[in-house]
């Protein structure tokens, strides 16, 4: 191929300028790579590093204001009022408590003296029907002797009577028996009266 002179003088001046380039080239970026990795090897954690504690500290103080502002204005009211609520909610279950407590001691206080009443009532009960019926026992323990010695006496005077009746007939068959017997043994009349005083005579004997 030919060549002229100027272009081969053209050709390596573009060529040395492109060397010359690459070298920069090379050097700037082992210059940043060196920076870098000193950056690297040097570097702190930022929550650590002195130069970023006055923002941190203003931060901090931002941070703490919203906070306070937030626990004042909203949730320690907000707490408070539950607190106050549970506090008047507790009171009026212990006054509730205490009524209901007094009711029940009054109820059974009520029930107790009604108990009583009731045990005092049937003990009188009791008294009175065991008193009636020990009076009723006597009056008829007292008819039923009346009336047994009502019978007793009708039956002594029906028995005195009876005795009397047979002691008649008795000395009137003793009289015909007598008569009968010596008029067989004697043979001879014998008066009534005689006989009679035999009788009465044997029988008084």
């Amino acid at each position: 191929m030919f060549v002229t002179a100027a272009y081969a003088q053209q050709s390596t001046t573009t060529e040395g300028n492109e060397a010359h380039d690459a070298a920069t080239a090379g050097e700037v970026h082992t210059e940043t790579g060196v920076a870098h990795e000193g950056e690297h090897g040097s570097g702190v954690f930022p929550p650590f590093d002195s130069s970023h504690f006055a923002s941190q500290v203003l931060w901090l103080a931002i941070t703490f204001g919203l906070f306070y502002v937030l626990m004042s204005k909203v949730i320690i009211p907000r707490i408070g009022g539950i607190l106050e609520t549970r506090h008047d909610r507790i009171a009026q279950d212990l006054d509730e408590a205490s009524r209901l407590k007094g009711e029940a001691d009054a109820a059974i206080a009520s029930y107790e003296q009604e108990l009583a009443n009731a045990r005092a009532k049937g003990h009188s009960i009791a008294d009175t029907a065991r008193e009636a019926a020990k009076t009723k026992a006597s009056a008829d323990r007292a008819g039923v002797e009346a009336e047994l010695a009502k019978k007793i006496t009708a039956a002594e005077a029906r028995i005195a009577e009876i005795k009397s009746k047979a002691l008649a007939d008795v000395g009137a068959i003793a009289e015909e028996t007598a008569t009968a017997v010596v008029q067989q043994l004697i043979g001879g009349n014998v008066t009534k009266a005689e006989i009679a005083a035999a009788v009465k005579a044997s029988a008084d004997n």
